[in-house]
């Protein structure tokens, strides 16, 4: 094993989620000087506080002991590769991780896409506005084992977020919203994935995490 390799992971991880050496200290019980000591690659973390560690740092123990970051992109069995349909209409949300044609409400649906990001109103037109959001709208939180979506977007009948969603290479979590809720959705944290949030005017976009 690579102390060096550990101890940087260990540093951009925390840093990405914000946190001091002391707070991640507290999260799982050691001291700021012992996280400082496994960031400069003096040491490595014990076997006793590694899955704590890890927890909070949205890794898992095996990227945590290799210093590497793993995802998984074997094509037979990768969630990440899923395209999702929405109907205006009625709100339907339909996900598929194949190529399909799928009709509702009478009409064709369309994969959402960031670069298509049509979607269909209730009169049955189709709004090709640009985007009001976008990735960096889009604000994770890290609450213990939970991940916490917020965006600043409206809520109201004529325009919502209508879905959040939350992808891993194994998993696909699907908050489905409505006008006069908060902009926000909770989901149990399963690693490194994409988060979904589909503006019902003005489609789709996503957030690596």
């Amino acid at each position: 094993m690579d102390n060096v390799k550990i101890g940087r992971l260990i540093a951009s991880k925390r840093k990405e989620r914000n946190m001091t050496q002391r707070e991640l200290g507290l999260k799982i019980n050691v001291s700021d000087k012992t996280i400082s000591k496994w960031e400069l690659g003096l040491g490595m973390p014990d076997i006793s506080c590694i899955e704590s560690l890890a927890g909070v740092l949205g890794l898992n123990v095996n990227e945590i002991l290799s210093g590497d970051v793993n995802i998984n992109d074997n094509n037979m069995a990768n969630m990440k590769k899923t395209k999702f349909y929405f109907c205006g209409k009625c709100g339907n949300i339909i996900a598929s991780t194949n190529n399909v044609t799928l009709s509702c409400c009478g009409q064709k649906l369309t994969e959402l896409s960031e670069c298509n990001s049509k979607v269909v109103e209730n009169n049955g037109n189709t709004v090709d506005n640009d985007k009001d959001i976008d990735k960096n709208d889009i604000k994770v939180e890290y609450i213990e084992d939970d991940i916490f979506v917020t965006v600043d977007h409206p809520m109201i009948k004529s325009h919502f977020v209508s879905f959040m969603a939350y992808v891993t290479a194994d998993k696909l979590m699907i908050n489905k919203l409505y006008p006069e809720q908060d902009a926000c959705a909770r989901f149990k944290r399963s690693g490194h994935g994409i988060i979904y949030v589909l503006c019902n005017k003005h489609g789709l976009v996503s957030k690596r995490i």
